[in-house]
């Protein structure tokens, strides 16, 4: 099974079965024309018998590497453990070089056969492999083919062809493999998008990427390229393609053929209704130096100080971001911080300059390398890291280059965009920025959140098709409803400014009731608490009855050591002084594997959001608990306090806390702080069914629907390919408030603190189902205020079990609808 090597990446095939592995080879060899990486298989106990063997697959990993590397890939169970055995029995120096890939076999292998033919590193060949399924992830999808992809290269200017798609197939892998090969070590950046689908542009030399493009026949794929070799790789990929049927007269492409382009349906992001000219963001193109102007230690130090003006910049945003919208928001930026000085970030850029690289070309590869290394991860949250990652590497480049950031057309109304950086949102003037239409984003990103918190009206997954709207056209935006109408009708346009203007008396009602208590029309009082992440944050919250969450993170993050008890308890005491004195629920340390702390062990983990996190966690690292219950238990000695504990699933879990708090009370010598209360998160279903049996250990029980939805669901927050099923609206998140209510009883109080309690259509369901505190953002305390005032108790429960038999989130949102 060995082909010509000529120093490629090496690869190794280990699956149960011979016949397995030898068709998967043979089918990848199919990809490569001429030559490709050297295979070895390792599979089966004979040619008949299923099984792995670590001794065969230490055999085959010797036998593949040539000094490059050695790629491994797996099929399931026992070989990858067999996998990892053989590992540790190669010789450590060729271990370093070997990677042991999590991509699926067969699609995994053809695109690392592919990648490793045109020369690319271990590194590259792995993810390129592990991101081979995106294409039919988008394909059977509600996303589009690319959606999940990194954002678009700047626009470049170079040369151009145009490709029509005749193969009824499409742009499947044989012919995709041939304009890979046509590329292959040439000094010219090629890359391709699917114009009749509206793509973004993705690299030629990927297999994986090209796959994401979702070519079908009658499609028109456009390339360009840039470089040296620029036209000899269009010349080589036209021939390519008409090698492979590609090319012809311009076909339009069939109407029913086409993949779409927005998910099930766009998204309120920040509720809040806008009616104005659109105001298209364009960015602005990177002119980056192909030659380095001098030496490698002077491009390293052009590279350094780039890099320090581009702190100076996320610094200064920082800052403005803690003043005008909270320092919960602000934080977003400290981890932009930390990516400027990412160890294997700046490594790979380092080692690129020292090449002979010039400094804004090793940093822009290096930036492309590291977001396509986020991009590859399994999980969803991790992959949306890539767009923190190009976001401080474009900051970068602005520096180096002197390019100006994304600029809008001049004028006040609408903006609309492809997608928004958290900078890009902080700058955003709501004086000037009346509303937001994204085509592709999702409610719970970064972005999302900065704009919620500047309080313009925003509408995120509208689709690729926004960003044809013209600017001055008229756009309508529901940040709610997430209805956006292009050039409306001067009907649909009164019908929108009404709401707005209903939006608007209702809103100065409520700030000037802001500090009355929330009582329902029959007299039953709801608290109206903040979410806060700091003291400022909690500051800002006029009329707030209490902190109904406060996200002790804040101290954790950003930093080499944990916090002392002193230092925890100066911070909590004054959120409290804040609050003049209110309750404050302080929630113990809720971080994971998503976001690791650096001076807490913790071992990698596929799946961080079903791992080692919130609870989990702080019973694994009993010193950290300890402190900081201790200075919680002292802030309690002080002021009203309730200590919360996150990411509980088993009784167990919750009496091993209440033991460490028992432990830290004692440590204090000073009894039981009289207004301390303890209460948990209800975030997993498993919390919400049992609810009864945690009830007589606890205070309160406060549901996260933020979690809750996404594990009811099994649609994760940050996902943009199921943004749209994540809905706390939905039927079966709601049946579990009502288990929660119900086990809850008569004497632990109810509260909810996911972001669905700011929600308008959910006021009146969440407390007809019994709850009985809604926690929320600073600038929606007053408005939850108003909303509770006009519910009347008999009739939300009545629609509360209207909604709990409803087919659907859509249908629940329609029953609560005003006016139903």
């Amino acid at each position: 099974m060995t082909g010509p090597a000529g120093g490629l990446v090496g690869i190794v095939v280990v699956s149960h079965s011979r016949a397995l592995a030898d068709a998967a080879v043979a089918l990848a060899r199919e990809m490569v024309h001429d030559g490709g990486p050297r295979i070895e298989v390792a599979a089966g106990l004979d040619e008949t018998t299923f099984g792995t063997d670590a001794a065969a697959i230490t055999a085959a990993v010797e036998a593949a590497d040539d000094g490059a590397g050695v790629v491994v890939l797996m099929d399931l169970g026992s070989a990858v453990l067999s996998a990892e055995l053989a590992l540790e029995m190669v010789d450590p120096d060729l271990a370093t070089r070997v990677v042991l890939c999590a991509a699926p076999l067969v699609e995994g292998l053809v695109a690392a056969v592919v990648t490793a033919a045109g020369g690319a590193g271990a590194a590259a060949v792995a993810a390129d492999a592990t991101d081979a399924l995106t294409a039919k992830t988008a394909q059977l999808g509600s996303a589009p083919a690319g959606a999940d992809e990194a954002p678009a290269p700047p626009d470049v200017e170079g040369p151009t062809v145009t490709l029509t798609l005749r193969d009824p197939h499409g742009l499947h892998a044989r012919p995709a493999s041939r304009l890979v090969g046509a590329v292959r070590g040439l000094a010219a950046d090629v890359q391709a998008r699917n114009t009749s689908t509206g793509s973004g542009w993705v690299p030629v030399a990927s297999l994986s990427r090209l796959a994401t493009l979702g070519g079908l026949a009658g499609h028109v794929i456009e390339v360009r390229a840039t470089g040296p070799d620029a036209a000899t790789a269009l010349d080589r990929v036209v021939a390519a393609a008409a090698d492979s049927g590609l090319t012809g007269a311009l076909l339009a492409a069939p109407q029913e053929l086409l993949v779409p382009d927005t998910p099930a349906r766009p998204l309120g992001a920040s509720p809040g209704i806008a009616v104005g000219p659109a105001r298209p963001l364009r960015a602005a193109a990177f002119e980056i130096d192909e030659d380095p102007a001098g030496d490698p230690a002077a491009e390293q130090a052009r590279l350094a100080r780039a890099r320090a003006d581009a702190a100076h910049a996320i610094e200064a945003v920082r800052d403005h971001t803690a003043t005008t919208a909270g320092a919960d928001e602000a934080a977003i930026f400290d981890a932009h911080l930390a990516l400027l000085d990412d160890p294997d970030l700046l490594d790979d850029a380092h080692a690129r300059i020292a090449a002979g690289r010039a400094a804004g070309r090793a940093w822009a590869d290096a930036v492309d390398a590291a977001a396509a290394a986020f991009a590859a991860l399994p999980r969803e949250y991790l992959r949306a890291r890539a767009g923190d990652v190009r976001a401080v590497g474009d900051q970068v480049l602005r520096a180096l280059t002197g390019a100006d950031g994304p600029a809008a057309t001049p004028g006040d109304g609408v903006l609309v965009a492809a997608d928004l950086t958290p900078a890009d949102a902080a700058g955003l003037d709501p004086a000037t920025v009346t509303g937001v239409v994204l085509a592709a984003g999702s409610p719970t990103a970064h972005a999302a959140i900065l704009l919620r918190a500047k309080a313009i009206p925003a509408v995120v997954g509208a689709g690729m098709h926004v960003l044809d709207v013209a600017a001055g056209t008229v756009v309508a935006v529901d940040g709610t409803t997430g209805e956006v109408l292009v050039d409306p009708t001067p009907a649909q346009a009164e019908r929108f400014a009404a709401r707005a203007a209903e939006q608007a008396d209702r809103a100065r009602a409520a700030r000037a009731r802001a500090c009355e208590p929330a009582v329902t029309r029959d007299g039953t009082t709801v608290l109206v608490g903040v979410n806060a992440g700091s003291a400022a944050d909690a500051a800002t919250a006029t009329g707030a009855d209490l902190a109904g969450l406060v996200r002790t993170e804040f101290l954790f993050l950003g930093r080499d050591d944990a916090p002392g008890v002193d230092e925890q308890e100066a911070a909590y005491r004054d959120v409290a002084a804040a609050l003049g004195g209110r309750r404050i629920t302080l929630r113990t340390l809720d971080v994971g594997g998503d976001k690791p702390l650096p001076y807490v062990p913790a071992a990698a983990e596929a799946n961080p959001f079903l791992g080692v996190r919130g609870l989990r966690l702080a019973l694994r690292a009993p010193d950290l608990f300890a402190t900081q219950l201790r200075a919680i238990v002292r802030t309690a000695h002080a002021t009203p306090v309730s200590v919360m504990f996150p990411m509980v699933s088993t009784v167990a879990e919750l009496l091993a806390a209440r033991a460490a708090l028992d432990a830290a009370i004692a440590a204090e010598g000073r009894g039981v702080p009289p207004q301390l209360q303890v209460g948990m998160m209800v975030e997993v279903p498993a919390a919400a069914l049992r609810a009864a049996a945690f009830a007589p250990h606890v205070d309160f029980l406060s549901i996260g629907t933020n979690d809750l939805t996404q594990y009811t669901l099994a649609a994760e927050r940050g996902n943009d390919a199921v943004a749209a099923l994540a809905d706390p609206l939905d039927p079966a998140v709601l049946a579990l408030v009502a288990a929660t209510c119900r086990g809850a009883g008569d004497d632990v109080l109810v509260a909810v603190c996911g972001e669905v309690a700011a929600d308008d259509a959910a006021a009146a369901l969440l407390v007809g189902l019994g709850v009985r505190e809604l926690s929320v953002a600073a600038p929606a305390v007053a408005g939850v205020k108003q909303s509770v005032r006009g519910i009347d108790l008999a009739a939300a429960a009545a629609l509360a079990e209207q909604a709990l038999r409803a087919p659907d989130a859509e249908t629940v949102r329609a029953l609560a609808a005003p006016g139903h």
